[in-house]
């Protein structure tokens, strides 16, 4: 017996999906078509019998605690939301599986280029390369401006105040032209009016669940509510990181020093000596009037990371002001170009 469901405002062109279609899409969810794991799931690369259309399946793992949970969470976010720069969801499936144990997975568009932490840091294809990918200023800044305009959808365009939870680049999806889609809703909360509610569970408490360390807010340790600030402090240190390369639990960040202050004790005097060396390599490249011009785009992409970062969330700048300013930048770097 397989019951599919598939959620309430999707097009009717796509399939209803049972336990059985996914397991043949994915050569019975063999390890050689895993892609990537989360806390509560796993996800497959697979082909849809019926179109042969290249899939992510994200199979949650319903023996862990919270699990079920984020599969709710997801569905309910993601019927909800359509914007360039979210990951596409196609169809559920909440089914049996083979053995009679319940059996919930989600159904994405596959972004064919993986994930930015896996750009960001894993090293060229060719054999025995450990130089890292080569990762062009203007994709950097083409990539911050995609995540900005997602995150602005969720927090100010949508019918309701969408916040993530859990922003970081493993949950920054690529395309194939290297268009950045945000991704993993099992830990979002909807917020209407002052009211914060978890999209798995109407009586979920509205403080924060830990997100991932190093890109959680400042004020989720000591209990605080939920929060869009919370959401940009996350979206701030992805911007930082992607500049410098460097993960905020780098072994370099220690002593009470976080990427935040690491940025700010070289700002903006100093801040060629921190960025990626690829960037100072190629800002090298160009003549010295274009060089100018890019070492201070590249100055107000840090500066808009660290408005961003304050430490106390009134004081950080909202995902609208962020979107704005990061397109004047990358209007500002295309011209110069």
């Amino acid at each position: 017996m397989s019951k599919s469901i598939s959620l309430p405002s999707f097009s009717t062109k796509f399939p209803k999906v049972s336990f059985n279609d996914l397991t043949r899409a994915t050569e019975g969810f063999s390890t050689s078509n895993l892609i990537g794991r989360g806390r509560y799931s796993s996800v497959y690369q697979g082909k849809l019998v019926e179109d042969q259309n290249e899939v992510a399946i994200k199979v949650f793992n319903l023996e862990i605690r919270g699990a079920h949970k984020s599969f709710i969470a997801e569905c309910n976010a993601l019927r909800n939301v359509r914007h360039r720069n979210l990951v596409p969801i196609l169809t559920a499936c909440s089914s049996i599986d083979s053995k009679g144990n319940d059996f919930k997975a989600l159904v994405y568009e596959l972004m064919p280029r993986g994930d930015l932490h896996k750009l960001l840091y894993s090293t060229q294809d060719y054999e025995c390369s450990s130089d890292l990918n080569l990762i062009m200023m203007a994709q950097r800044i083409s990539i911050v401006v995609d995540v900005a305009d997602a995150l602005e959808y969720l927090h100010h365009n949508n019918q309701e105040t969408m916040i993530h939870c859990d922003l970081k680049p493993s949950n920054i999806l690529l395309d194939d032209n290297m268009t950045a889609h945000v991704g993993d809703f099992g830990l979002a909360r909807f917020k209407v009016g002052s009211t914060i509610s978890s999209l798995g569970n109407s009586s979920s408490s509205s403080i924060a669940v830990m997100g991932t360390i190093g890109y959680t807010a400042p004020e989720y340790a000591g209990g605080c509510q939920v929060s869009t600030a919370a959401d940009v402090y996350s979206f701030g240190v992805v911007l930082l990181e992607i500049f410098i390369r460097r993960r905020p639990i780098d072994d370099i960040f220690k002593d009470g020093i976080n990427v935040v202050k690491f940025i700010e004790a070289s700002f903006p005097g100093r801040v060629l000596e921190i960025v990626d060396p690829q960037l100072l390599q190629e800002l090298e490249e160009n003549p010295m009037a274009l060089k100018e011009k890019c070492s201070k785009c590249l100055l107000s992409m840090l500066n808009v990371g660290l408005s961003c970062t304050k430490p106390s969330p009134g004081d950080r700048i909202n995902m609208q002001e962020v979107a704005a300013k990061l397109h004047r930048i990358k209007d500002a770097y295309l011209n110069a170009n």
